[in-house]
């Protein structure tokens, strides 16, 4: 019996899913469950996602790093493991339930977990001691936000980024490219098939709002 592309990104999504353990699975469609809106998939990525979304950054030059939405914290891991022993990896999420959840799996002093909104970056930030930021990845659906909150959050992120920083995204639909370009001196884009949903990728450099006067 012929099994269709979807079948096959599904069966293997959710093998994919079980092999890392239930309760991440388990926590991942509760949460998305609740708010859907702010949860961009109910699947944790996948490691082909992970892989192709992380492989053109050198991660040992980072010295702070922001995640925006870690959920059950595959991506989270997978940036400790390549970022060196001094840096700093602040996770900001709005659901209570994954912060818990990555400070009880995730026992790694480079780690600041926060229950917070990504809007507040900068005062979560300061909080934190935390200087300008090398990095930020987000897995925030920004085709779900309010077109002005949207935009705020991208002014907001490319104010706390270093000048030569940059702002990562890995994103079901294509919104967040407009607001890359108008914040970003050069945005790169991708497309990876390896994950359920298959995920549009965003690699974007140098914030305009830093950039010296000519």
């Amino acid at each position: 019996m012929a099994i269709s592309f979807e079948h096959r990104m599904a069966r293997g999504a959710w093998g994919e899913a079980q092999g890392r353990g239930t309760d991440h699975l388990a926590l991942a469609f509760r949460e998305f469950f609740k708010n859907p809106l702010a949860v961009g998939s109910a699947f944790p990525a996948s490691h082909g996602l992970v892989e192709r979304m992380l492989a053109p950054i050198d991660w040992s030059r980072m010295e702070c790093v922001v995640e925006y939405g870690p959920g059950t914290g595959i991506f989270t891991r997978a940036l400790l493991d390549r970022l060196p022993a001094h840096a700093r990896l602040l996770a900001i999420d709005t659901s209570a339930g994954f912060i818990d959840h990555l400070r009880r799996v995730t026992p790694d002093g480079r780690l600041v977990a926060v229950a917070g909104s990504a809007d507040a970056v900068r005062g979560i930030m300061t909080g934190h001691g935390l200087g300008r930021a090398d990095c930020i990845l987000s897995g925030l659906p920004f085709s779900t936000l309010a077109p002005d909150r949207a935009e705020r959050l991208m002014k907001a992120s490319a104010g706390v980024l270093a000048p030569d920083g940059r702002f990562l995204a890995y994103q079901m639909r294509k919104a967040v490219l407009p607001l890359l370009e108008r914040r970003f001196e050069t945005v790169e884009t991708g497309f990876e098939w390896r994950n359920l949903p298959p995920c549009h990728l965003y690699w974007a450099t140098r914030p305009r709002s830093l950039l010296p006067s000519p």
